[in-house]
């Protein structure tokens, strides 16, 4: 494994020539994992990062040092559909002339929130709001989730994979495998063969993916994501490959200390409800007051809390009242 560093960005090499670019974030996750896989007339890229100007900066040093031009990128090939992968998938295709592949759903979200009229946040807010947030906060989610609409266009013409399928790239076939609760469409690859898997943002070491409700899509995202956790765990892999922190042995040990940690997440949100709360009361006894002067988190951190209080209702552990004439939506322990 060869280590190379710079100002610009971090890139490691792993076996096979496989590069680990590390693409800038603005915001604390601070980089996204694309990666590199040679080919024998060129490269696919996955996953190549959110569009912004250090961003793309950062590419075209890498690029250079490893003599690499946009006309030799054969494909670019998505996990899944959030900006910090998705952005700049677009740009990538008109440099380079590749075929972008990700799953109908996933491009769907992106029309659907980003499409040709500009960045709809509408829905999510009014769901906040129904929850308890307060509306200066919810308008502040709006004005962040809009300025995500330049970084993530152009957008792509894409061709279209699914769950189920193989494809071949980087030396090895791949077998596409669903995966959703973080994100709906998210597909993972799996080289039975090599025991290796691109796993998106579904398992990463260290930190928890984000399992959040979005209006119109999975109603039940955490549910989703559990059972996709039990799938995957029984996969054999001698190393993963994920969206965000470095490559990682362990997996199916991985999947099982997610799964323990959102039930440890449900009983103590479950203590709480002893005496009504709402959404976003929850959200701020679990995540803080410190997010209401950061929007981005914020969204994050009540769409998750909210993805809790639906699976405790859905099974029966907890159940919503309304107050406030109809206008609010609060919670309490079923029984109490």
């Amino acid at each position: 494994m060869d280590l190379e560093d710079s100002r610009e960005i971090e890139t490691t090499e792993w076996e096979g020539g496989w590069l680990q670019v590390k693409v800038p974030l603005p915001f604390s996750l601070r980089w996204v994992n694309s990666y590199v896989l040679p080919e024998p007339d060129g490269y696919t890229v996955i996953d190549p990062g959110l569009r912004t100007e250090e961003a793309i900066a950062a590419w075209e040093s890498v690029m250079e040092r490893r003599r690499i031009s946009f006309h030799d990128i054969r494909r670019i090939v998505l996990t899944h559909q959030h900006p910090d992968h998705y952005g700049l998938a677009g740009y990538f295709q008109q440099r380079s002339g590749a075929p972008v592949y990700m799953t109908r759903e996933a491009f769907a979200y992106t029309q659907r929130l980003w499409g040709e009229e500009g960045a709809s946040s509408e829905e999510l807010s009014a769901l906040f709001r129904k929850h308890g947030m307060p509306g200066e906060l919810a308008d502040a989610i709006d004005r962040d989730f809009a300025s995500f609409y330049k970084r993530v266009t152009p957008h792509p013409e894409v061709t279209f994979i699914e769950a189920g399928e193989r494809m071949k790239f980087g030396g090895l076939e791949w077998e596409l495998i669903g995966a959703g609760g973080h994100a709906l469409g998210q597909v993972l690859f799996y080289s039975r063969e090599k025991e290796v898997i691109l796993c998106g943002d579904q398992v990463m070491p260290r930190i928890t993916p984000n399992v959040g409700v979005v209006p119109g899509e999975d109603d039940d995202p955490l549910s989703t994501f559990l059972d996709s956790l039990s799938e995957l765990g029984r996969l054999r892999v001698k190393l993963a490959f994920p969206g965000h922190r470095d490559p990682f042995a362990g997996f199916a040990e991985r999947t099982e200390e997610l799964r323990l940690h959102h039930e440890r997440r449900l009983a103590d949100m479950l203590e709480q409800l002893t005496q009504p709360r709402t959404g976003f009361e929850l959200c701020e006894l679990h995540f803080g007051e410190r997010l209401r002067s950061n929007p981005h988190n914020l969204r994050f951190a009540m769409a998750e809390t909210l993805a809790h209080l639906y699976y405790l209702e859905r099974r029966g552990r907890a159940e919503r009242a309304l107050s406030g004439g109809g206008d609010m939506i609060s919670y309490r322990k079923s029984g109490e």
